[in-house]
């Protein structure tokens, strides 16, 4: 079972690696988005571009590569209508440890020298395969947070404390433990960005200033 997991990981890890933001930045409108803004490869980052299609496209890319390998492993968790069977004690620790795979894919892309994303959008993909009542609550917790305060960074900062709360409740220790994990790799992403928000220099959404196309 650990073998069959691990390979799992790797490919999730692989999927996740596909730098879809850049793939479709450079296809579009020929820029490189590791140039602009904050030069990661995420959704935020094409936003910058002004382009609010290929900003969604990217948001849907990114979700889905969290989701997908976990949807394609069980055809479909059953936590949605049975949160609190034991089958929470198998199938949901799996199926997370599948979308860190995807998630840390995002973060460290190997065909970018490890240089990727914060991890996000492909965490809220996972979540909301996996532990989908986590991942609702996250997602709530992003847009209040962004129609509030107007930061992106703190909205997912709490998006990602709300989380592991909620899946320790609902999903159980197990779960909760992976989905801490998940968070805290989050927060370490952020780090810049947790800087300028106690300095006062972060952007905030609409607020940044746009590339040129």
């Amino acid at each position: 079972m650990f073998i069959l997991i691990l390979i799992l990981f790797i490919v999730a890890y692989i999927l996740g690696s596909i730098p879809f933001g850049l793939i479709l930045t450079k296809v579009f409108t020929g820029q490189d988005l590791r140039k602009i803004g904050s030069n990661s490869i995420g959704t935020t980052n094409v936003l910058r571009t002004g382009n609010k299609i290929l900003t969604a496209v990217t948001l849907l890319c990114d979700m889905g590569k969290g989701a997908v390998p976990i949807l394609f492993v069980f055809g479909g968790l059953p936590s949605i209508s049975q949160p609190f069977l034991d089958l929470s004690d198998f199938f949901i620790p799996i199926a997370l440890t599948i979308g860190l795979g995807a998630i840390v894919g995002h973060c460290f892309p190997v065909w970018l020298k490890f240089k990727g994303g914060k991890g996000v959008a492909t965490t809220f993909g996972v979540l909301l395969a996996a532990v989908p009542y986590s991942g609702l609550a996250a997602l709530a917790t992003w847009l209040i947070v962004a129609v509030t305060t107007r930061y992106s960074s703190l909205s997912a900062l709490c998006a990602y404390i709300t989380a592991p709360i909620v899946t320790f409740f609902v999903y159980g220790s197990m779960p909760a433990s992976i989905s801490l994990a998940i968070s805290i790799l989050i927060w370490v992403r952020h780090k810049d960005n947790i800087k300028r928000l106690l300095n006062g220099t972060e952007n905030k959404i609409g607020h940044e200033k746009k590339v040129a196309n």
